[in-house]
């Protein structure tokens, strides 16, 4: 099988994405897996490779399919966006509008399957705005780029997985966003990607909302009313569904017991924080209902490391492996030999 190409957008400049991506394509095993192409800036990932020490040369390419063949070399779909004295750990609007560069190319030669996975580094939402772009995050940005509306954040970790209901909306805002028919295409998402993963029959978990889920509406009724009859309709499609089950006890039987394979959760951090506890260096952030692979991962721009080559590549590492795993599965017929 030939392996497939992943893009790998670089993040935001000021930050650790271009070092953390040097550091985990220092990993021969990359090389072995998929062939990596970064989008980004030439000037910015050899700074890179100088900061980190890795054993690493970068040469720009034209496009994905000529680059991420050789370990040792860095291949660069290459912007030129960037002053060369862009400072490390500083909220930048040049940096935040370069970022969004890189994610608009990685996303159209994706659309047009030029590269079979996209992985992303981190993003700074304040320079974001301050370069323009006015989106909560990659989430965001990519539903936007596709044209895709029904999307979800799935989290991925050695021990638990997550799939949120909502995400970036105020907690206020959340027992009103809770509907059946969104936590039914939730479950639906839940039940697509991890098949793509390589899970034949996916075990899925629906959190509650509400503490012991409503105790029979005594604390709220959005469990019964809505979540409820949303896990009933999905398992009459005879898919392992339970649910609506406590949130103080859902995620200890699904990362301790293993009683699961994902927990669809309500909101942002019902799901993140049993993520980070669990796992926080190795976490991956999984863009799911898109019609591209999105992996990425699941920290941000750690501006109190940047530029001193000490961050850590190993969410990097786990989001390039899922990147390829996905690939391979989605477009199987193409990377036939």
């Amino acid at each position: 099988m030939k392996k497939p190409i992943l893009g790998i957008t670089m993040g935001d400049a000021a930050g650790i994405g271009p070092e953390i991506i040097a550091k985990a394509l220092a990993k021969k095993e990359m090389y072995g897996l998929a062939r990596p192409v970064v989008f980004g800036d030439l000037g910015m990932m050899e700074r890179a490779v100088s900061i980190t020490g890795v054993p690493l040369k970068c040469r720009a390419v034209d496009a994905p399919a000529e680059g991420g063949g050789d370990s040792g070399m860095i291949d660069v779909i290459d912007l030129h966006n960037l002053p060369q004295d862009l400072p490390f750990a500083k909220v930048d609007g040049r940096a935040g509008r370069a970022a969004y560069a890189y994610i608009e190319s990685a996303c159209r030669h994706a659309m047009a399957h030029a590269v079979h996975a996209v992985v992303t580094a981190p993003l700074n939402k304040e320079a974001l705005n301050l370069g323009g772009v006015h989106f909560p995050g990659h989430t965001e940005i990519l539903a936007h780029l596709t044209g895709t509306k029904d999307f979800s954040m799935m989290l991925t970790s050695p021990k638990l997985r997550v799939i949120h209901v909502t995400t970036h909306i105020a907690f206020r805002d959340v027992p009103d966003a809770v509907k059946k028919e969104r936590v039914a295409k939730v479950i639906g998402l839940a039940q697509e990607t991890l098949t793509l993963m390589g899970i034949q029959k996916p075990r899925i978990a629906v959190a509650g909302l509400n503490p012991h889920c409503g105790e029979g509406g005594l604390f709220g009724d959005e469990d019964e009313r809505e979540i409820a009859p949303a896990v009933r309709e999905v398992q009459e499609k005879g898919w392992n569904v339970q649910g609506p089950i406590p949130p103080d006890s859902v995620f200890h039987r699904a990362a301790n017991l293993d009683a699961f394979d994902i927990v669809v959760v309500m909101y942002h951090d019902q799901g993140h924080i049993p993520i980070k506890v669990l796992g926080f260096d190795c976490g991956v952030n999984v863009t799911v209902g898109l019609p591209i692979i999105r992996t990425s991962v699941d920290h941000g721009t750690a501006f109190a490391v940047a530029g001193t080559g000490k961050a850590s590549p190993d969410s990097m590492v786990e989001a390039l492996k899922l990147g390829a795993q996905m690939a391979k599965v989605r477009f199987a017929a193409d990377l036939k030999d």
